[in-house]
């Protein structure tokens, strides 16, 4: 794993090999980056990361001139190893060991890109896109992504507005209009 742009380029991240986690691969990263960057300024931008994991696309943002990223796992080493690469690397990132969904419930913040990431195999994932949008964490002009398996659609989705495929990874794209 490594960061692909920003004040870290190219900078390796080895996080221990007994994270329970499936990192989003560094060719789907960067065709994330690319996308995202031709629809936002990422300086001085607000990410929440949910199923925070390693903290791959936390670092990537917070390389790229983040103002604040969030990043939330309910994984106890998942969080340690994301709070000492964050402090060794000096970045704006705040750790919160928290099941996301009772994050999301008691959250005050608004955030410009809201990241979420969870397991696969989870149960409510399909219910991610609602519960994020109807909590109001997320600005009118920002952009909610979801990274998911094949078997999931969420065109239908009111909020929906693109999906990207690169192998095993989808994102799909969701925003208020």
């Amino acid at each position: 794993m490594r960061i692909i742009s920003g004040n870290l380029k190219g900078r390796p991240i080895l996080p221990p090999k007994n994270l329970p986690v499936r990192p989003t691969t560094d060719k789907a990263k960067e065709s994330l980056f690319n996308i995202l960057m031709n629809q936002i300024d990422l300086e001085g931008i607000r990410v929440l990361d949910l199923f925070a994991g390693t903290g791959n696309i936390s670092f990537e943002f917070a390389s790229r001139d983040a103002l604040s990223v969030h990043s939330v796992d309910a994984n106890f080493k998942c969080t340690q190893f994301i709070s000492k690469i964050s402090n060794e690397l000096d970045l704006p990132i705040k750790v919160y060991k928290s099941d996301v969904f009772s994050f999301i419930k008691s959250c005050e913040s608004k955030y410009d890109i809201i990241f979420a990431d969870p397991p696969y195999d989870l149960k409510l994932l399909e219910t991610l896109p609602e519960v994020i949008c109807n909590q109001g964490i997320l600005e009118s002009n920002g952009i909610l992504i979801l990274e998911h398996p094949a078997t999931y659609n969420f065109s239908n989705h009111p909020w929906f507005y693109d999906h990207r495929n690169y192998s095993k990874v989808n994102f799909s794209f969701f925003h208020q209009s």
